[in-house]
């Protein structure tokens, strides 16, 4: 039997980026409010300080700050006629676990997704005609425009000190920065990073070709920093750990540097670390919520929060997960297409070549930083880009770069080489400093039957039914990891490498090698609840007082990468919630 707690006016389940976003903004206002993370408690000074933080065994092998798929995982299948099978190890994608979530570890890149995302069916539709969209391509309009979120991208982009350059500002073309990206009121609060040597390189081969090269918009800081809220961050030093790592300097905009700092100064707010949130409670009629069971997984015990409102913050698949395990709103089936919960789920697709370059180029890969990458948008924001004869909807980015060039996961050598031995070693050592890549990051649409549902065979350590996901790259993601593909190799033949390993097509996924981890949909938002979860602002049709947040709201995947409208969505929500919901409750928009 739960133990009944006290009521408060906000529960929030999970405390990462958007989690303590809202903590900060509702605490503030003056509502009560709890933050449950089944993570443990992190402090950047004391977690993420040198030696300890560049433990590549730890961080990037043992994955110490991911999920641990011995106590939750997912069963995962390409398609309906497979068994699906649980993931034992993390691959394909890196769920963060403990205080900030994946924010902690992050490699920050933010995006402004426009309106040919969040309008993506009428806008394709009223340019190449509604027979363009394939039959099994569930794509939907998001319910929200670029202008409405405008504002909460610049305040998300001052909270999280984002470094770039403007490329549309205030009815201008600035030059440096992306001349497709949409209207912006302001720069961005830092300057772009220096740029590498290898995001040089790439800058000369995409400007020979007539594209339109810029720097990579991240959450890296160019300089020491001070955001609104008077948080500080530290200067990039450039050290190559920022993936999979935490910040030794606070110079990458994470919510343990931000929002969750403002939310604990703030008397109203509880954080409860290592509370695994069993489900959602809602009252007999289902259409309200009434708080959340939970346990505490250090010593079992299990707990009721009594809510007036209750957030779902956490990462997207869990998102996905909660809502089925709490029987609220009405699974999807792929067979008749009908029902919501699990409806829409997307990953991405991609291409990547790597150059090797006997004389003449020396990268110095360890000197790198998340963001730092020159970047090309000419297939993806850009309109003009004609998408008739390579018949796919969506698009790409092309980066050219260095991450990072960590001594355990960064060996680059030419194709042919053997995997291991004298040779290997050789070419290791050869090749370490003489090679960079060119990749792709290229959207992947809603299709009918990719989707998320409870397993019914597999469950986790607290005897619930792991999630089960059903996903593969259909026709339209071949044919844009083909068209990226080319669009490399022809920019990596240009530079006249000594080897070259060519990119190639992604005809089929696979959880086991790393990826990305823009894992979204499943409570997808919209304007229709036969259709969608939720309507603009998260908040779940037929149940008012539940609100979600993250990526499981959008309704396909982009090629960038998701935080920026994470962000600007959590402070769009925000806003509604103290300014119309707490005032007056109830359904914020009516069908």
């Amino acid at each position: 039997m739960a133990k009944k707690l006290k009521e408060v006016d906000v529960v929030i389940i999970g405390m990462g980026w958007t989690g303590g976003i809202l903590a900060k903004e509702l605490a503030e206002a003056g509502h009560t409010v709890v933050g449950l993370e089944r993570g443990a408690d992190r402090s950047p000074a004391e977690d993420f300080s040198v030696p300890h933080v560049r433990d590549e065994l730890s961080h990037s092998k043992r994955h110490v700050m991911m999920m641990n798929t011995k106590v939750d995982t997912l069963t995962i299948r390409n398609d309906v006629k497979q068994e699906a099978l649980p993931m034992r190890r993390l691959g394909s994608f890196l769920p963060g676990q403990g205080l900030g979530g994946a924010g902690d570890h992050w490699n920050g890149h933010t995006w402004r997704w426009t309106d040919h995302d969040l309008q993506v069916r009428s806008m394709y539709e009223q340019k190449y005609g509604k027979k363009f969209i394939p039959a099994d391509m569930t794509i939907q309009d998001w319910g929200v425009t670029y202008k409405e979120l405008e504002p909460y991208y610049d305040k998300f982009e001052k909270t999280a000190g984002i470094s770039g350059q403007a490329g549309r500002l205030n009815g201008k073309t600035v030059a440096g920065g992306n001349p497709f990206e949409s209207e912006r009121t302001d720069n961005y609060p830092c300057p772009p990073l220096q740029r590498s040597y290898a995001a040089e390189v790439f800058t000369d081969l995409a400007k020979n070709k007539g594209y339109h090269p810029f720097p990579m918009p991240t959450s890296n800081t160019s300089k020491p920093y001070t955001n609104p809220d008077g948080m500080t961050f530290g200067q990039c030093q450039y050290c190559g750990f920022c993936e999979r790592y935490g910040c030794e300097s606070n110079a990458k905009g994470s919510p343990l540097i931000t929002v969750i700092p403002m939310a604990r100064k703030q008397k109203t707010f509880e954080l409860r670390t290592h509370a695994w949130v069993n489900r959602i409670n809602t009252d007999k009629s289902g259409k309200v919520a009434t708080g959340v069971t939970y346990t505490n997984v250090n010593t079992g015990e299990q707990f009721f929060q009594p809510a007036k409102l209750v957030i779902l913050a956490a990462y997207a698949l869990n998102n996905v997960h909660m809502l089925l395990l709490s029987r609220i709103g009405k699974p999807y089936d792929p067979r008749t297409g009908k029902g919501v919960v699990g409806k829409n789920y997307c990953y991405q697709t991609g291409a990547g070549a790597t150059l090797f370059f006997e004389e003449g180029h020396i990268f110095n890969p360890f000197m790198s930083t998340g963001g730092l990458s020159s970047v090309i948008d000419d297939f993806h924001s850009n309109w003009d880009f004609d998408r008739t004869e390579p018949n796919f909807v969506g698009g790409y980015i092309v980066t050219g770069g260095m991450y990072h060039g960590r001594p355990i996961e960064y060996h680059p050598v030419p194709a042919g080489t053997p995997a291991w031995g004298k040779e290997w070693k050789a070419a290791v050592r050869k090749w370490y400093l003489r090679s960079m890549s060119i990749g792709s990051s290229g959207s992947v649409m809603a299709n009918r039957y990719n989707y998320l549902d409870l397993d019914p065979t597999y469950k986790n350590q607290f005897g619930e039914p792991l999630m089960r996901m059903t996903f593969d790259y259909k026709g339209n993601e071949q044919r844009i990891s083909g068209h990226a593909a080319k669009i490399i190799n022809e920019l990596a033949r240009t530079a006249n490498p000594t080897h070259l390993n060519e990119a190639k097509t992604r005809m089929s996924w696979s959880v086991v090698p790393y990826q990305s981890t823009h894992n979204t949909g499943g409570t997808i938002m919209g304007t229709d609840p036969s259709t969608s979860v939720t309507n603009k602002y998260g908040q779940v049709w037929g149940v008012h007082n539940l609100f979600i947040t993250g990526a499981s709201l959008f309704p396909h995947n982009s090629a960038y990468n998701p935080t920026g409208p994470v962000g600007a969505l959590a402070y769009m929500a925000a806003d509604a919630i103290k300014n119309q919901y707490l005032k007056n409750p109830g359904a914020l928009l009516h069908v």
